[in-house]
């Protein structure tokens, strides 16, 4: 044996002792471990199960075991720096399992989100749940116009109430035909085919906390629709932020109420701080926002802009 690999052999082993740990509770979100909140007419969400809390955040932006010696409000300042720089991977360390009721035309947009684990219930193998989402007469919304793929306003009383009973009528007469079918021992599978979009599905839905709160930004948006955000609003205010408070006000803090600038936008601000009004308008015909004569162009980037000054309370130069 040669000096080297003897004295490698020698180096004594390092077992270090390492301490006992305790599943993180939160006793806030146990109280209503289980609990249905209603949502739409008949659908609902609740919490199955959960693991971790804040404390599993900061425990592994610090790589550390046990609970550690740092005070709550350095807990509360770590988890606003990793929120604020982008620092996912120990939001990755929480999870949480939803059962959900929602609507099949909802839970389509729902099931776009790719980054959780799913298991649906079945109309090959059950009979589908015999309930649709309804629609009150006043609550017929109206196609926007400046955008595809939302809606602004509302149809009259009179219209309302028409297409009402007419979705009431359609509604029914898909249950009777499925039901037909299936007495007449046509298979589960195909007697299906024909169900509205608005009949209610239900799921589980097991996502980690990183991805839940990028589901939250997008669907808890004015932008989008409607029933997708009435869930999303339940499952940010009425489990999110008992469940991990201080992730919560972070993430209200610098994304939901924070508004980004690009570098477009940061010039013509620039230029605007230093009372360049020119300059900021000559930036405008540069970033193809404005016309030749300076007045506004159909242009979204230049409208989203105009709507971040408007909520810093500063005029568009233009």
């Amino acid at each position: 044996m040669t000096d080297q690999s003897k004295e490698y052999t020698e180096v004594p082993e390092q077992n270090p002792v390492l301490e006992s740990l305790e599943r993180p509770g939160v006793p806030a979100l146990d109280e209503v471990l289980g609990k249905p909140f209603k949502v739409l007419d008949d659908g609902f969400i609740r919490v199955i199960d959960y693991m971790g809390s804040d404390e599993s955040i900061v425990q592994a932006a610090r790589v550390s075991y046990g609970k550690g010696t740092k005070k709550v409000h350095e807990d509360r300042g770590l988890i606003r720096y990793l929120m604020r720089h982008h620092h996912t991977t120990p939001f990755e360390m929480c999870e949480i399992k939803f059962h959900v009721r929602v609507p099949m035309d909802c839970w389509r947009q729902w099931i776009r989100h790719r980054t959780a684990n799913v298991n649906e219930y079945s109309t090959r193998y059950s009979v589908a749940i015999d309930s649709a989402q309804t629609t009150q007469h006043s609550e017929w919304r109206l196609q926007a116009t400046g955008n595809r793929q939302g809606s602004a306003g509302f149809a009259g009383g009179n219209e309302g109430k028409t297409l009402t009973e007419k979705e009431r009528y359609l509604q029914s007469l898909a249950r009777e035909v499925y039901e037909e079918r299936l007495n007449m021992g046509i298979a589960r599978e195909q007697a299906r085919k024909d169900l509205p979009l608005s009949t209610y599905t239900e799921a589980y839905w097991k996502v980690d906390l990183h991805n839940l709160l990028h589901f939250l930004a997008l669907r808890m948006d004015p932008h989008a629709q409607e029933e997708i955000r009435r869930y999303s609003e339940i499952i940010g205010n009425e489990i999110v932020a008992k469940w991990c408070p201080f992730t919560w006000e972070a993430f209200m803090d610098y994304r939901v109420n924070a508004a980004n600038l690009t570098r477009l936008e940061m010039e013509v601000l620039t230029a605007l701080t230093q009372n360049k009004t020119r300059e900021a308008i000559e930036l405008g015909k540069k970033f193809n926002w404005l016309k030749e004569d300076g007045t506004p162009k159909k242009n979204r980037e230049r409208a989203e802009f105009e709507d971040k000054l408007n909520n810093l309370g500063i005029k568009a130069p233009w």
